[in-house]
């Protein structure tokens, strides 16, 4: 025979306005309010607080496998890149290419290093919110009212918002930085009153070594604006001033020649990436005229190259015999009126020179 069914106001008495299956059932068949009481705490609760562990797990574990495609997905664009960069070498096309194109390794390097920082971020952020959110149906189960732990929960909050508030913007801001790549371990940026080689990235603050040694710590969230000198490419830009007595085409044709070998030196061509270009008169400045010469080079690379282009176009210069200016004043002194002595030597040594006396 089939049990009768308990009336609603005992089912309510007993195991709550929301009752479980099974303190129902124990309700209907032996009619006891303490067995269905004692089944309801045994076995319902339990139960019902073990399917919600159960249901965070897996989503967890969706969640996380959601993330680690996405990163896989990130580090499978560099694979594919690696690939057909592997496909040139030894190409016809290889050839004509420059050896950076071909070359790999730190940037790889980076990109990977940037998903698996991503990858971290992610999984951490939803393994807090999934566990959370199971943490507080657990404690709703067990019978805690949700209300007041949810009102001091958001008021905790709000004063813990306003107090660190720098430091969420600092979360924040380290975020946005590893989402759109503005910079990375090992380039050299310019983030206002600090420049240097970033030596470490975290989700509050990034540490940069300037040219001195100084160690910079800048919080993320108080980056303005960040100016990265070694991304992708870099350009070395050097004006060369001549005197202004030289000859400009023979100082152009020079500087030129002497630009193209080090592109064509095999110890300077992998870090060169096209052709170097004078762009002409730059400027006609007090002492002499300066001509512009850019070089697109690897990122990081434009210091090295600027060093060995100023040592080969002084020696360049020096051989066919064009001056590089150097300051240079004419003096004149007044002694009285309508007298003048006008000196051609350097700068201020003409007045230490000329007698103030009467002649």
């Amino acid at each position: 025979m089939l049990a009768q069914q308990a009336p609603a106001e005992d089912v309510i008495r007993v195991c709550g306005e929301d009752p479980s299956f099974i303190c129902r059932e124990a309700l209907d068949r032996w009619e006891s309010e303490r067995v269905a009481e004692l089944v309801d705490i045994l076995f319902a609760k339990p139960l019902t607080i073990a399917v919600i562990l159960v249901v965070a797990w897996v989503a967890n574990r969706l969640a996380r496998a959601a993330i680690a495609r996405f990163v896989a997905s990130l580090a499978g664009d560099q694979q594919t890149g690696r690939r057909i960069k592997r496909r040139l070498r030894g190409s016809a096309l290889a050839k004509r290419l420059p050896a950076s194109v071909l070359a790999t390794g730190s940037l790889d390097l980076r990109a990977q290093a940037r998903a698996e920082t991503l990858g971290y971020v992610l999984r951490s952020v939803a393994t807090f919110v999934i566990w959370a959110i199971a943490a507080i149906t657990v404690l709703g189960e067990i019978g805690i009212a949700l209300g007041p732990l949810i009102a001091g929960a958001g008021i905790a909050g709000v004063a813990l918002g306003f107090g660190a508030q720098s430091l969420v913007k600092d979360f924040l801001a380290g975020i946005f930085i590893l989402i759109e790549d503005q910079y990375g371990v090992g380039d050299v940026i310019d983030v206002g009153e600090a420049t240097g080689t970033v030596e470490a990235v975290s989700l509050r603050t990034t540490r940069l070594r300037s040219v001195s040694g100084t160690m910079w710590h800048v919080p993320n969230g108080q980056i303005a604006r960040v100016g990265n000198m070694s991304q992708q490419w870099a350009r070395a830009l050097l004006d060369v001033s001549v005197a202004y007595g030289s000859d400009l085409e023979l100082a152009q044709r020079l500087i030129k020649e002497t630009a193209d070998g080090i592109w064509q030196d095999e110890e300077w061509s992998g870090r060169i990436l096209e052709e170097p270009e004078v762009w002409g008169i730059e400027e006609l400045g007090a002492d002499g005229v300066s001509i512009r010469l850019v070089v697109k080079t690897l990122p990081a690379a434009q210091w090295g190259v600027l060093r060995e282009l100023r040592s080969r176009l002084k020696e360049a210069l020096d051989g066919a015999g064009i001056e590089i200016p150097y300051p240079q004043r004419t003096v004149w002194v007044r002694r009285g009126e309508g007298v003048s002595a006008e000196a051609d030597s350097g700068e201020g040594l003409a007045i230490d020179e000329i007698s103030d006396e009467p002649g």
